[in-house]
């Protein structure tokens, strides 16, 4: 059981793993531009819309698919970490 929860988590981890990055640089060079007196020469609407997926239409799925992968690594990665395992007895 271990051994299909490493490949599925695996293949989520190689999918989710760019949605993932771009939205946390997008959230943190949102705060850097609104906050810090940095000249970066872009707008933070447009990163807020990179960063919510409105720029490619896809604001209406983008956060849930965003969360789903999310949780799909934490369930994946929390059963094969053993935390929730029976511990045999010695008889």
């Amino acid at each position: 059981m271990k051994r299909l929860f490493r490949k599925y988590h695996r293949t989520l981890a190689l999918i989710i793993a760019l949605p993932l990055i771009l939205t946390a640089l997008t959230g943190m060079l949102t705060t850097v531009i609104r906050e810090w007196p940095v000249n970066t020469g872009l707008s933070s609407s447009l990163i807020l819309s990179i960063h919510t997926g409105e720029i490619f239409h896809l604001q209406a799925i983008y956060p849930m698919l965003n969360g789903l992968g999310i949780i799909g690594l934490v369930v994946t990665g929390l059963s094969m970490s053993g935390l929730f395992a029976q511990k045999k007895q010695k008889s």
